[in-house]
């Protein structure tokens, strides 16, 4: 639907290579490339993901669900960005358990007027949001409660907690994937249309090679772009990173997530949002903590923000009670939209010096 965007994979490159100095415009072709080609991504990975079975299958999708995310971190953490990393890391957590999961709550609520979804399944996801809220709370009030003379190896903090997320996530896939992988499938409406529509191993692998080379490529040059371009649109770094780049690289998911619900599969719907934001937290913020200590120009640190804190905090606060019953409906939906859009205020209203440590 969205493929007639690739014009812009071409255009961002020719921008970058013959009018380097045209920050905004580079910046906006980037950003409309990456949706088309994080599409892409996801189809490819579903499409591996039937031929290598569920158990794999569901490590692809783990692995890959949020690759956009991850690439465009790691060429902002090559920079040593470190507030543009940790900005589009909140952005991701607080973007899909709100906007996504809000918007596909919505647009199946007018089409259903109650959705249900397996709550034990939904509660055992939402303890784990928490659990990644609180590793990612924990260094920053370890930050603020610290002796202002004393000399505390936060890194070293920030690397042992990546470690404990990292196994946490790999329980949460043995239990997921495994012990308990019934409470996860949910129900198919699934087409023959559909079933038949399976690439082969061979180009699923060539798709998603290609796309990950093209969005690591764009997502450099994005990074090089965004403090110019946000300077040229009156807005600072931490919105940019939290509310724009979050949103791009969320591309994919978002239509996945509200087709599923437009289609009763609410158990789909959560799973991609929420499973995605628990992937941000688990996977990615620990992957990137850890590869700051090789790629990036000293070592990243797990001390968000105030402001990233709190908005954390309360996306995993109202997450957890629209799913504690299994059931949801459009105004639950509007109700977590509504957060997301305070949150967005405030983040354009921060000053930048608020934004980071």
């Amino acid at each position: 639907m969205l493929k007639w965007l690739l014009i812009f994979v071409p255009v961002t490159i020719g921008l970058e290579f013959f009018r380097p100095d045209a920050h905004t415009y580079i910046f906006i072709a980037a950003c409309l490339s990456i949706v088309p080609l994080a599409g892409i991504l996801g189809q490819a990975t579903e499409q591996v993901a039937h031929h290598a079975g569920e158990g794999i299958g569901g490590l692809l999708n783990a692995t890959f669900g949020n690759a956009a995310e991850l690439i465009i971190a790691i060429a902002a953490l090559q920079k040593g960005l470190y507030d543009v990393v940790k900005a589009s890391l909140t952005g991701s957590i607080i973007g899909n358990i709100l906007l996504v999961f809000g918007v596909s709550v919505v647009a199946g609520g007018f089409r259903h007027k109650t959705q249900r979804f397996n709550s034990t399944a939904a509660s055992a996801q939402a303890v784990l949001l928490t659990l990644a809220a609180i590793g990612l709370i924990v260094p920053a009030a370890f930050h603020h409660l610290q002796a202002p003379s004393s000399v505390v190896p936060e890194n070293a903090l920030g690397l042992d907690i990546a470690v404990v997320l990292l196994l946490a996530y790999a329980a949460h896939l043995v239990f997921s994937l495994y012990t308990h992988k019934r409470l996860f499938q949910g129900k198919s409406t699934e087409s023959n249309e559909e079933k038949h529509a399976v690439w082969s191993l061979g180009k699923a692998v060539l798709i998603l090679a290609t796309a990950t080379a093209f969005i690591a490529w764009i997502s450099e040059i994005l990074v090089g772009s965004v403090q110019q371009a946000a300077k040229a649109f009156g807005m600072t770094e931490i919105f940019v990173g939290v509310i724009v780049v979050a949103i791009i690289g969320n591309a994919a998911e978002h239509s996945t997530a509200v087709l599923a619900a437009m289609k009763d599969q609410m158990d789909l719907s959560f799973g991609i949002a929420v499973g995605s934001s628990l992937q941000i937290a688990l996977l990615v913020a620990p992957l990137l903590v850890i590869l700051s200590h090789f790629i990036g120009p000293s070592p990243m640190n797990l001390a968000f923000s105030p402001a990233e804190v709190l908005a954390i905090f309360l996306s995993v606060l109202i997450t957890g009670q629209v799913a504690a019953d299994g059931e949801t409906n459009w105004l639950e939906g509007t109700q977590l939209l509504a957060v997301y859009v305070i949150l967005a205020i405030v983040f354009y209203f921060l000053p930048e010096s608020a934004s980071s440590y």
